[in-house]
């Protein structure tokens, strides 16, 4: 079963320093009918000014995965940890027993990335942050494993979270279509972060999104399209 979600239809949120589509309630966005998908709790494509950025605040009982798009994004913490990540690198997050961190632009450019949200299936953890100076190479025209559950034996995906989910990047170009299958009693939500593409029968745009439930997705790009898909679990 596949379900279309229009991003022009999705949650927004301008406050000049930052400009956020929510893919589910967040912030001054709140939709009962659209509050997650299973445990995938909150997707933003963020929009950082130049000079700005998110100040010091906490977070608990949560996984976040962060994906920078274009420019350059800013992360410090409690821990002591203080990165500068680029285009296609990702940094992870366990906030476990709670956590404070910034993440900012402090470069020339404006800054886009992602912010995934993951509920955790155990709470309480010992809190924990890593990043990965990916090769935007990595995933041309394949599936590159970003993530996967920290009880999964079978994956080496360097990003273990606390929660049965696999996440994955691919830059897919003309004519190399990329196939994926959801099995039965899993389910992904899919992003088309730049580019259009072709998804079965469905066509979708930069900030398109796709739910997928127990079926198989055939990607054909219209030139170059650039997805993040996450698979879990059925709700």
């Amino acid at each position: 079963m596949l379900r279309y979600i229009d991003h022009q239809k999705m949650g927004r949120a301008s406050e000049g320093w930052l400009d956020s589509h929510f893919h589910f309630s967040f912030a001054d966005y709140c939709n009962p009918e659209n509050i997650r998908f299973g445990v995938l709790r909150v997707l933003n494509d963020d929009l950082v000014q130049p000079g700005t950025g998110f100040e010091a605040h906490p977070h608990a009982n949560m996984e976040i995965i962060s994906y920078v798009i274009d420019g350059a994004l800013t992360h410090a913490d409690n821990m002591g940890n203080q990165r500068t990540l680029t285009r296609g690198q990702v940094q992870y997050m366990s906030a476990g027993t709670g956590v404070i961190h910034s993440e900012y632009n402090h470069g020339a450019e404006l800054l886009r990335f992602l912010q995934v949200w993951i509920v955790p299936d155990e709470k309480g953890i010992t809190p924990n942050y890593g990043d990965l100076p990916l090769t935007f190479s990595d995933r041309e025209n394949r599936w590159l494993q970003i993530a996967t559950g920290v009880k999964n034996q079978k994956s080496e995906a360097p990003i273990r979270i606390h929660a049965d989910v696999n996440v994955y990047a691919a830059l897919i170009h003309r004519d190399q279509p990329l196939t994926f299958a959801v099995e039965a009693q899993r389910q992904a939500y899919l992003v088309v972060i730049e580019g259009r593409a072709v998804v079965n029968t469905i066509t979708l745009s930069m900030r398109d999104a796709l739910e997928v439930t127990e079926e198989t997705i055939r990607i054909v790009p219209e030139d170059t399209a650039h997805v993040l898909l996450i698979e879990m679990a059925k709700a």
